[in-house]
């Protein structure tokens, strides 16, 4: 939430569509709670805040997901908008991994956030990736707040205050 808030407040991102991916071809379902639970989780996240929305948009796309797809069928019903990507320096260094690579980065904008222990210098050049210096640097993923779930470690001020009472009551991840 603080990165998608920083990139409204200081790029020129008008919102940013946090999207629900029912099945990210790059990771174990296994790990992940219901698509429903999570978009749940994404609404009490973001609460009342009037630039980013949830979107369950690829709940109607194929399965597994994959972000070109995503992007094109976004282009395609909302044309009048301009859609771009945000990313962690993890997922950039991985980027070649991706179906269609190749057109992500050549028709959409990049913005990337580093992580710390992911090289991003590859990318510098390129008109289209973004890479931002003046954001703050949180070493905390998904994969991170799950894993401290599951060990029984509290998350407490990891994630927004309604998400997190809504974890320990419901015991989504553990």
């Amino acid at each position: 939430m603080i990165i998608a808030s920083h990139m409204v407040e200081y790029t020129d991102m008008n919102e940013v569509w946090m999207v629900v991916s029912p099945q990210n071809p790059l990771k174990s379902k296994a790990s992940l709670a219901g698509n429903n639970d999570r978009l749940h989780l994404l609404h009490l996240a973001i609460g009342d805040h009037l630039h980013i929305r949830p979107s369950s948009i690829e709940f109607s796309l194929p399965v597994p997901s994959y972000t070109i797809d995503t992007l094109t069928y976004l282009k395609e019903k909302f044309p009048g908008k301009t859609f771009c990507l945000i990313m962690g320096g993890d997922n950039l260094a991985t980027i070649h991994n991706w179906k269609n690579y190749e057109l992500l980065l050549r028709d959409y904008d990049i913005y990337v956030y580093n992580r710390p222990g992911f090289d991003t210098s590859n990318f510098e050049k390129s008109e289209r990736i973004h890479i931002l210096e003046d954001i703050p640097m949180l070493d905390i993923s998904a994969t991170f707040i799950r894993q401290a779930l599951k060990a029984g470690k509290s998350i407490e001020y990891l994630v927004p205050e309604a998400v997190f009472k809504y974890l320990s009551e419901y015991n989504i991840y553990k």
